[in-house]
């Protein structure tokens, strides 16, 4: 059977792009590798890429020149993580605490990892996680 090699687009609707964009940013230090009015593609690491979608903007399909990217689009608040080293966990807790990003949870997980969990401006729930959350991270 072939394997999937990895996960390389994790992708969240936002009402507004300027705040979204400026949170993923400025707070996260994400750097965007591609920015229109109704996507923003940020590097997420370990070959990942974040995509903030314009809610609405992307439900049409989008024909172009080398195939059609078919229609998506979705709606509420969901969940993710990035994956963080242990050794910056008190550092990303400071970072947050400077920018005023209210933590809504920490947990130790039984692995050995932790997590702390806060909403972005469109109140998606971030997950900054260590290792030890699951057997393969």
């Amino acid at each position: 059977m072939p394997r999937i090699a990895g996960l390389l687009e994790t992708a969240l609707y936002v009402a507004e792009m300027a705040p979204a964009k400026a949170f993923f940013a400025e707070v996260l230090g994400l750097k965007p590798m591609l920015s229109t009015e109704r996507l923003t593609a940020f590097d997420a690491g370990r070959q990942g890429v974040l995509l903030l979608f314009l809610e609405g903007a992307s439900d049409a399909d989008m024909p172009g020149p080398n195939g059609t990217v078919p229609g998506h689009d979705g709606g509420g608040p969901v969940h993710m993580a990035f994956a963080i080293a242990a050794e910056d966990y008190g550092k990303w807790k400071e970072r947050l605490a400077r920018h005023e990003v209210t933590l809504r949870s920490e947990v130790a997980w039984p692995r050995g990892g932790r997590s702390l969990y806060f909403d972005d401006p469109d109140g998606h729930l971030i997950e900054l996680a260590t290792p030890g959350l699951w057997p393969n991270y």
